[in-house]
């Protein structure tokens, strides 16, 4: 399965859109690797990207949304939070256990699954917000 930014996942801020097709390009790539039996060999270089991108791509979702006084925050940070702690179980796993079928798995089910949900709820509600105020 590929995972495409579609138009329903764009938040209309060209920073944070572009941030997400990264962070869905690195999924797509590990997906890739993964049809042609190259997963495991690719899972260390996945997750080296996605636990140092994920920091950044909060970081500047979490200036934004201080930028403009977002009122939910404090539990949009919470998300970020909790998801970054996922990635990291998933580091360490790597770290502890080596490459497996199994954490290629938990990786792609858990980022985008992840991914997905928190753009379509969350992150639309944090661009209308930055909308309002900037119109």
């Amino acid at each position: 399965m590929v995972y495409k930014f579609t138009k329903d996942l764009e938040t209309g801020n060209d920073l944070i859109d572009s941030e997400h097709r990264q962070l869905f390009d690195a999924i797509n790539k590990l997906l890739d690797a993964c049809t042609v039996g190259h997963g495991r060999a690719e899972i260390g270089e996945a997750l080296d990207f996605l636990n140092s991108y994920v920091n950044k791509h909060f970081s500047d979702e979490e200036n934004l949304q201080l930028k403009y006084r977002y009122p939910d925050y404090p539990n949009h940070k919470k998300y970020h939070e909790t998801f970054k702690k996922v990635v990291q179980g998933l580091v360490d796993e790597y770290r502890q256990q080596g490459a497996s079928i199994d954490l290629v798995a938990k990786t792609n089910t858990s980022v985008a699954g992840w991914l997905l949900n928190h753009i379509k709820k969350e992150d639309v509600k944090v661009a209308a917000h930055v909308r309002k105020c900037t119109s």
